[in-house]
């Protein structure tokens, strides 16, 4: 049994006139002359000892021999595009170390980590909650995902966002106690996440209310827990634009005021240099701009940016 094959250029030629229906519009496609495709076929034909093609009318048309061969040679080409592509493609399976904030790690990155997933099921995540630079310069931590000003020394780092902060609180809290003024929040417990107080007294000096007797306040040491208990209706907290937005989409809370400020920090994306181009953080990091810039194309109306859209400080 002879197994040779045929000559591959006059194949490609074959493919592309039967799929372009004319040896003109196929040697547009292959970037050759319409006599080096019309060559190629001749030189297929003489060495299969068969007609591929039915001459006369203003397009082609396959002969029984050729309709028989066509399957086989877009199948072939198929998987040697499809097998080069993968040869191409970023290695991009093991595991990757990741640490994050720990609000943005429950409210915004776990409820999306299966769509990371069903894009590179080779990847094997490793997630901690934690907001320390210092895990920058760990060797069993590949990437960060920091809340900051940016300013980390012999590590590369990416603004990912922005925030505007805002006063968040659950709807049951508010159906039994009302907000309907600035003053009405003497009557509550203010919730501070990871910060001294800060914050809480940036928003009030932009509501002219820095002098607000504040009666109760707790301290929970990290956003993801004043968030959660005001989820609760344990009292007040200060949500953003990242994290608190699926929550007010869903009703979960509500913005009572129509005042935001810009939050003293950002998020960032940081990394050592020295991984910062392997594939398989790149890969990563790509899905979290991307991931981002998604939310935005889709954000639904009741999301918190869209409810603070407009308001000023």
């Amino acid at each position: 049994m002879n197994s040779r094959l045929p000559p591959l250029n006059p194949l490609r030629a074959f493919e592309a006139t039967a799929r372009c229906g004319s040896v003109s519009a196929a040697a547009r496609e292959l970037n050759v002359t319409h006599g080096a495709v019309s060559h190629q076929i001749k030189a297929l034909e003489e060495s299969l000892n068969v007609s591929l093609f039915e001459r006369g009318g203003k397009r082609l048309k396959l002969t029984s021999e050729g309709a028989l061969l066509l399957p086989a040679v877009t199948q072939a080409f198929g998987e040697i595009a499809a097998a080069t592509a993968q040869m191409k493609r970023p290695a991009t399976s093991g595991e990757l170390s990741i640490t994050c904030v720990p609000a943005l790690l429950s409210f915004w990155i776990v409820p999306r980590l299966n769509n990371f997933t069903e894009q590179y099921p080779g990847v094997r995540l490793k997630i901690s909650a934690s907001n320390d630079p210092t895990q920058l310069h760990s060797a069993d931590v590949d990437v960060c995902i920091l809340y900051g000003d940016g300013n980390w020394p012999d590590a590369w780092t990416r603004l990912w966002s922005n925030l505007q902060l805002f006063p968040v609180a659950s709807p049951t809290l508010l159906n039994s106690r009302p907000l309907r003024t600035i003053r009405d929040l003497e009557d509550h417990v203010l919730l501070h996440g990871d910060d001294d107080g800060r914050e809480w007294n940036t928003w009030l000096s932009a509501a002219d209310a820095i002098e607000l007797p504040r009666r109760q306040q707790h301290f929970m040491g990290d956003a993801r827990f004043s968030t959660e208990a005001a989820l609760h209706g344990q009292g007040i907290a200060l949500g953003d634009t990242i994290t608190a937005s699926n929550l007010i989409a869903r009703g979960e809370l509500v913005v009572p005021f129509d005042l935001s400020v810009a939050a003293n920090d950002s998020f960032y994306v940081a990394c050592r240099p020295a991984v910062r181009s392997t594939p398989i953080v790149r890969v990563f990091i790509d899905w979290m701009f991307l991931s981002l810039e998604a939310d935005r194309l889709a954000e639904p109306q009741t999301s918190a940016r869209t409810l603070l859209r407009g308001r000023r400080v």
